[in-house]
């Protein structure tokens, strides 16, 4: 297998206005990044995928990844595109002499671009971009005054996507030989004295980076209307002192967790997912350490309080699904007591499951307790 597929999903997701980066915004009823996963089973070239994701967030990436027929490597990258990127390329496997470098922010490109780009790195180009046709009158602006010149030549100009393929080593190389942020791969190969050939992309590969953008990838997807997705992950450290409140139950002779409240994990992360899909905020925002009224609270009132918010804005919970990684309490004995419990809590079907990291991580070495959360949100009948 010679071939291999960088997804950077690093990015924050501030524009999208998300408390959490945006390969992990919902879409269609699943994040970004499984859209991104799911393209790169559907091509049908061999080929290993390695996914780049922001600190923490390695392990719900792989979550992502689980069922797929693919080997997919997770690693942590950097604070630029660059150094994430950077980060991907080390992690490439032994023998891969191409490699394709792909945006998780863009769900909708085909597999047919993934094979114009890999068919031109078969024909010898040292690197190759999608590109499509600037439609809109250009002119240039000055950022002063505001205003603007014409006489700019769109029939010269294109725009750049992704996947961007390259010559895995003459890739690395021009890493290795240059300094400084890049917007895209293609720009590190032109600085390192590489011709960079295009082929043509397509207008649905168009990468997300407004909310307005999110709801013209549902469209073309047939979801308009589709529910509102949220995922969210929230983690705890162990506190000997305290007790254990998991999941809404008290779990008596286990070791508690820290926190501003009670240290629920479990319902920190479904509320913040709540919140996320609501596009309300996050949990720092509402319940955080400077609300001094939150001290010590059961996370039972974050629940009560954003239902409020929801019920303001005409949204309603239709189902949660939880994952609790760590290496204690099991959860097998006590999961159908939690399940009803939090059923009765946030008035929705609530599902739970545990899992743990085989030994890795903070989980694996038992400093703590991680939660998943997947919550989605329906607009109500009557508002």
């Amino acid at each position: 297998m010679n071939t291999a597929l960088v997804i950077v999903a690093a990015g924050s997701g501030q524009r999208l206005g998300s408390s959490f980066p945006k390969a992990f915004v919902g879409l269609a009823g699943k994040p970004l990044l499984r859209h991104a996963l799911e393209q790169a089973v559907s091509w049908h070239i061999p080929h290993s995928v390695v996914v780049v994701v922001p600190e923490g967030w390695v392990e719900p990436a792989r979550a992502l990844a689980q069922g797929l027929v693919l080997p997919v490597t997770v690693v942590v990258g950097g604070d630029t595109r660059t150094a994430s990127v950077r980060q991907g390329l080390q992690a490439l496997p032994e023998g891969v002499t191409r490699v394709l470098i792909h945006d998780a922010a863009r769900p909708l490109m085909t597999p047919s671009v993934f094979d114009r780009v890999h068919s031109a790195l078969e024909a010898g180009s040292a690197a190759v971009i999608p590109v499509v046709p600037v439609v809109d009158t250009l002119v240039t602006r000055d950022s002063t005054t505001g205003a603007t010149e014409g006489g700019v030549d769109r029939d010269a100009l294109v725009g750049v996507q992704t996947p961007q393929g390259f010559d895995a080593g003459l890739l690395l190389a021009a890493y290795e030989s240059v300094t400084g942020e890049f917007t895209d791969d293609a720009e590190v190969m032109r600085s390192a004295g590489h011709r960079v050939d295009s082929v043509e992309g397509e207008s649905a590969g168009f990468k997300i980076t407004y909310p307005q953008d999110l709801e013209r990838a549902a469209s073309l997807l047939g979801h308009s209307h589709t529910p509102l997705v949220g995922f969210a992950m929230d983690v705890h450290a162990f506190d000997d002192e305290s007790p254990l409140y998991l999941a809404g139950l008290v779990w008596p002779g286990e070791k508690g967790l820290s926190g501003h409240s009670d240290g629920d994990v479990v319902i920190h992360a479904i509320v913040d997912a709540v919140l996320q899909a609501a596009s309300l905020g996050d949990l720092g925002h509402h319940f955080g350490s400077d609300r001094a009224e939150f001290a010590g609270a059961p996370s039972s009132v974050f629940v009560e309080h954003t239902r409020g918010l929801l019920l303001e804005a005409g949204l309603v919970i239709s189902s949660v699904g939880v994952q609790v990684v760590g290496n204690s309490p099991k959860l097998a004995s006590r999961r159908l007591e939690a399940e009803q419990h939090l059923t009765a809590l946030v008035g929705a079907p609530v599902s739970l499951s545990a899992t743990t990291t085989d030994g890795l991580g903070f989980t694996g070495r038992g400093e703590g307790i991680a939660a998943v959360a997947n919550v989605v949100l329906r607009r109500a009948t009557h508002h």
